[in-house]
């Protein structure tokens, strides 16, 4: 009997990588800093983690059977649940209940599911929601709980974080940079922020857990950190009383859970190593652009979702060489 010939859509190779299987990698990756923000922020950030959770899921299977009548339900692929601790992540831990609520729709219902769902969003979903509120509720992000009131929620005490700071001594406030916590409390957690971006050593564990299982590739987290470092320690020399050091701006703010967890994004970062690279470096350079020149102290949000939109371009222009091809001279 002849051999047939069976011929197929690629992809030809197969390995054990399924959406499910990535998912909750990075879900699990993402424990450390889970455990950090409850023991830093107690009761406000199991809320906020439980909340924007709980609605995330809720509003992908509402919005798949209701609106868009789908027969197959996707809550079991665990990208609401990491869209949910995502958006929980960039929040503060004293952010009301209602408000987390209409952040998780945007996130699913605008950033996800109006363009058909994981897979088709040009946008990262948690951000997309989470920069929706922080234009919207102004007063209510950017109200940082102290650490240490495990039974406080909405009536949690507040202070500056670094960044605010940071921005004091850009505007002029020679006394700034002095009430900094030294680079290594920032490191460890001893920080004022978003729920799960104050301990850098928590993220950067979840960053070796990632490459250890190969979820991820080192080049966009390691592009965007190199970036700010050289770039913000440049402007550190020209002028130290004015800019942070390069430490101060990897260890505060979302750029551990930006470079890490969120521009590494499957749907809306480059598909080549090299377009990783460029797309990385031009994250981190607008991340220190905005900080340093712009009207927020924190630009990690509106980098990555201006570099998303770029995303196709940069596939385009850094294409890998197809199997055969002559390259004309």
């Amino acid at each position: 009997m002849a051999n047939k010939l069976i011929v197929s859509m690629s992809p030809h190779v197969h390995n054990n990588d399924t959406v499910e299987r990535n998912m909750y990698g990075v879900i699990i990756a993402l424990i450390p800093a889970l455990l950090w923000s409850f023991y830093a922020f107690g009761l406000g950030s199991v809320v906020v983690t439980l909340t924007s959770v709980a609605a995330c899921v809720f509003f992908e299977w509402a919005i798949s059977k209701f609106i868009l009548n789908s027969e197959t339900s996707t809550i079991t692929d665990g990208s609401a649940v990491l869209t949910g601790i995502l958006l929980a992540f960039n929040l503060p831990s004293n952010l009301p209940v209602w408000i987390i609520i209409i952040g998780a729709l945007v996130a699913i219902g605008i950033g996800k599911m109006t363009f058909g769902g994981l897979g088709c969003n040009p946008f990262n979903p948690a951000l997309v929601g989470r920069v929706f509120l922080l234009i919207s509720f102004p007063v209510q992000m950017t109200s940082w709980p102290v650490q240490g009131q495990w039974g406080a929620y909405l009536d949690a005490e507040t202070a500056a974080t670094p960044l605010a700071l940071m921005k004091a001594a850009v505007k002029g406030d020679a006394s700034a940079l002095d009430q900094l916590p030294s680079a290594w409390e920032m490191f460890m957690g001893a920080d004022y922020g978003c729920v799960g971006e104050v301990s850098a050593l928590a993220l950067l564990l979840g960053l070796g857990y990632m490459l250890w299982k190969k979820i991820i590739t080192w080049h966009v987290p390691v592009s965007v950190l190199g970036t700010i470092f050289v770039f913000a320690g440049l402007m550190h020399l020209i002028d130290p009383t004015m800019y942070a050091s390069p430490l101060a701006h990897l260890f505060t703010g979302g750029v551990m859970l930006g470079a890490i967890f969120m521009a590494t994004d499957y749907v809306t970062s480059p598909m080549t190593h090299k377009g990783m690279i460029i797309y990385g470096v031009a994250i981190g350079f607008l991340t220190v652009v905005i900080r340093l020149f712009g009207a927020y102290p924190e630009g990690m949000s509106f980098a990555i979702l201006l570099m998303n939109a770029f995303t196709p371009l940069i596939n385009t222009y850094c294409k890998p060489k197809r199997f055969g091809e002559v390259v004309k001279k």
